[in-house]
């Protein structure tokens, strides 16, 4: 599994054409918190009701708190079949103080 920095993650939305998929994996009151826009919402246990919905072959970043639970199912995914599995590390948490200072934090 390949593993971006969030400034590479933010470089590589701003150049890219079409939005990428960002799984958020966190519970859905971390997510109402705080978030990046465009992301989608998968909490880490629904995961697996979920990916057979997701396209194997399409370049999928995940993301977190802080970058653990994102990376176990990117581990997940990878012994599935998904072969384009990204995980953002430091998570959203890395997001806010990198990218996003004024993004509520927790």
């Amino acid at each position: 599994m390949k593993h971006i920095s969030v400034s590479e993650f933010k470089n590589y939305i701003d150049e890219a054409q079409e939005s990428p998929l960002l799984l958020d994996v966190r519970e859905p009151w971390e997510y109402q918190l705080c978030h990046i826009d465009n992301s989608k919402l998968v909490p880490m246990n629904q995961m697996p009701n979920v990916m057979q919905e997701l396209d194997k072959d399409r370049e999928t970043f995940l993301i977190c708190h802080h970058g653990v639970r994102s990376q176990r199912v990117g581990l997940l995914l990878k012994d599935c079949g998904f072969s384009k599995v990204v995980n953002v590390t430091g998570g959203i948490s890395a997001w806010a103080q990198t990218i996003d200072p004024g993004m509520t934090t927790y």
